[in-house]
């Protein structure tokens, strides 16, 4: 358990406030803050949680696997398939006989099936906006991770409003997985309303090096908000230069030294953001503060919109395994568009459309069960309904 768990255990107990917050080294009014959260969204708005497999895939007793490895090197050009028949002779029934595709898990782990050449799509950034008023444009990322004096790593969540330079969030995190973030973003999204568009690097939880066209669930789920996403260009975090700059401050100021523990930390955040947003002038800004400007967006959170394919012949949802079915076919599509509805439209015989919201991902040949792409759709514009 955590630093932050511990810390409302012991308000649960029954303990007073004041000494809990005495024993933590922080303030009543973060401990009320902490306390209130809690309250609201539970647990997981206090901690990352774990993604760690109960049980684990392809798990097999070292003898069988001893078995399996050196059947492959008597027979090196026998597939999985045939491995598997030649085990099913070889134990008659003294043994359940696993499946092909765990056995060809098994060769892979072992070095011995051949890897086909996978090409890998490049992240290349979008175009970006002006965003010339408040909430037409947010910025996030991830300030560099740092030791806490605890020992443990924190990871600064910041979002800031492009416009009026105002820090809408400041989140000490405790990595950079997607569950957490998200959750940051609802809470923010509940608070402030939504913006027009989003702009981040192309890192994780933000883009998805192996997710289709880069898509991650993050950026899926802003999309089905319509939310207009921007990515800046490898390497040029220029393009995102307000809010690196804001990055060099907050290091200064809130870093050296670094809290005890993440309730600390997360105590100098807020007081940071503050007077930051409230009190320090802004040379860009004539003098005066982002609170000055900035205005929550006029756009509510109100959840998922409904997702509609009127022009296409069929709905298709996408599996938790990334893959819809036609004609009792499974097609593989992404796994960071599972729960979507995607819209199927027949174009010519046998070959079908997909597209996702406004955009077409590309086409499905059910002969080759497969999803043949097309030029990126969100590489240039990046705006959901348009």
């Amino acid at each position: 358990m955590d630093e932050r768990l511990r810390f409302v255990a012991r308000l649960l107990e029954g303990e007073p406030m004041t000494d809990v917050c005495r024993d933590f080294g922080i303030s009543r009014k973060t401990g009320y803050k902490l306390f209130e959260r809690y309250k609201e969204d539970g647990p997981v708005a206090l901690c990352d949680r774990s993604r760690r497999p109960v049980r684990y895939a392809n798990q097999l007793p070292a003898q069988l696997e001893r078995l399996i490895v050196s059947s492959k090197k008597e027979k090196p050009n026998w597939g999985a398939r045939k491995i598997r028949e030649l085990l099913v002779r070889r134990l008659a029934g003294d043994m359940r006989i696993p499946a092909i595709s765990t056995i060809h898990a098994t060769l892979d782990r072992h070095g011995l099936v051949k890897r086909m050449g996978k090409r890998r799509r490049k992240a290349t950034g979008t175009a970006l906006s002006p965003g010339t008023a408040p909430n037409d444009l947010w910025c996030a990322d991830f300030k560099g991770e740092f030791k806490l004096g605890d020992g443990r790593y924190c990871y600064p969540l910041t979002i800031t409003d492009h416009a009026s330079r105002f820090i809408l969030e400041c989140e000490a995190l405790e990595s950079t997985r997607e569950e957490p973030v998200i959750a940051a973003f609802g809470r923010l999204f509940a608070e402030r309303g939504l913006p027009a568009a989003l702009r981040t690097d192309n890192g994780l939880p933000f883009a998805s090096p192996n997710g289709l066209y880069n898509l991650s669930k993050l950026s899926v789920w802003w999309l089905r908000l319509g939310i207009a996403v921007e990515r800046i260009r490898p390497g040029h975090p220029q393009q995102n230069g307000r809010h690196e700059r804001m990055h060099l401050t907050l290091k200064q100021e809130t870093t050296r030294p670094p809290g005890l523990n993440p309730i600390q930390q997360q105590e100098r955040f807020d007081a940071f953001r503050d007077e930051f947003n409230r009190e320090r002038p802004h040379e860009a800004l004539a003098m005066k503060c982002p609170a000055d400007l900035y205005r929550p967006s006029s756009r509510p959170y109100d959840g998922l919109p409904e997702v509609e394919y009127p022009f296409h012949d069929r709905d298709a949802l996408v599996t938790a395994c990334g893959r819809i079915c036609m004609h009792r076919k499974k097609i593989n599509i992404s796994t960071v568009l599972a729960g979507q509805k995607l819209g199927i439209k027949e174009v010519d015989d046998g070959i079908w459309l997909v597209s996702f919201l406004a955009y077409d991902l590309g086409y499905i040949d059910l002969e080759q069960r497969t999803l043949q792409t097309l030029d990126n759709p969100f590489g240039t514009r990046l705006s959901p309904m348009s």
